[in-house]
């Protein structure tokens, strides 16, 4: 009998040995960086955490779940204030005081807020009842409150994230070729708005006998190079909108001639794929690739 339990405890440490050698780095990269994403995705705060995107008007906007609010939630007291907006964009919470809800942490009758546009550091200020909370984006100069509950549905019953498998041909070095000055690209979103953004050059690449272009943009001054992508796989295997993606900067820096890894794999579902309550990038045309992408997430098959 011992030498029996001995034998199988050798098959089983074996067998661990035998699957950790069947990995090479880059697939584990590949694996650590998927599961580091789905920590981020259902983090208590994270995007599946979502249960609203309510749009204010100027003036006089109540707040809470009851039905006969302005603005009903999905959680929180019936009838948590009034949030005023200025005709000049700038907005004022009343709370009421049995609402029990805080503003940036305080026990407070009213309060300024301001929105993630326009706020420093510390981020727009955050409005909190019960599990749930609140802060107030603006796109393009419209205003809404962005809702979050971690015992949101979404989080709670969230599917998990399939994927295409790992291929390192789709890992990538294109050529950089910088733009003396930078050009504009119009970047359509969700909710019908446009945003021009500065393109510092282009990420051209070959693949099966084809040479593709794709244009990134940074989203803060310094950051790495976010591309924004459709292929042939969109709205079929993969969310129809986009898929994103990012890329780190040329050695050489962004003004020189250079190289630019861009890996496919990594490329991943914007948070429109998980909840309608986000407001996300479109693909624009000159990033819709004739070449199916058979790489990175597939669509979620827990979406709306």
């Amino acid at each position: 009998m011992l030498r029996a339990s001995l034998f199988l405890a050798a098959i089983t440490l074996g067998a661990v040995a035998v699957h950790a050698a069947d990995t090479d780095p880059y697939t584990r990269q590949i694996e650590q960086w998927r599961a580091d994403r789905v920590a981020r995705l259902t983090a208590p705060d994270g995007w599946l955490s979502l249960i609203g995107l309510e749009w204010l008007h100027e003036g006089a906007n109540r707040i809470g779940s009851a039905a006969d609010n302005d603005i009903v939630l999905m959680a929180g007291p019936a009838y948590l204030g009034t949030i005023t907006l200025a005709a000049d964009g700038s907005l004022r919470i009343a709370l009421n005081k049995a609402a029990g809800a805080t503003v940036d942490g305080k026990s407070v009758a009213d309060a300024v807020l301001v929105d993630d546009m326009h706020a420093g550091a510390d981020g727009p200020t955050l409005v909190r009842f019960g599990s749930a909370g609140f802060y107030v984006i603006d796109r393009d100069g419209r205003k809404a409150l962005r809702v979050k509950d971690p015992e949101a549905a979404t989080r709670k019953d969230f599917a998990g994230i399939d994927y295409f498998p790992i291929d390192p041909s789709w890992r990538v070095e294109a050529e950089w070729i910088p733009f003396q000055p930078a050009h504009k690209l119009e970047i359509g979103s969700v909710i019908g708005t446009i945003d021009a953004v500065d393109v510092p050059g282009k990420a051209v690449f070959q693949r099966d006998g084809h040479t593709f272009e794709l244009l990134p943009y940074q989203e803060e001054p310094g950051g790495e190079l976010f591309f924004v992508i459709a292929d042939r796989t969109s709205g079929k295997e993969t969310y129809g909108a986009a898929r994103f993606f990012y890329a780190a900067l040329p050695k050489g820096g962004l003004a020189q001639p250079g190289k630019v890894e861009l890996d496919f794999n990594k490329a991943y579902n914007p948070p429109c794929a998980f909840t309608p309550f986000a407001t996300c990038p479109l693909a624009p045309p000159e990033n819709r690739l004739d070449v199916a992408v058979t790489a990175g997430e597939k669509k979620y098959r827990g979406g709306h």
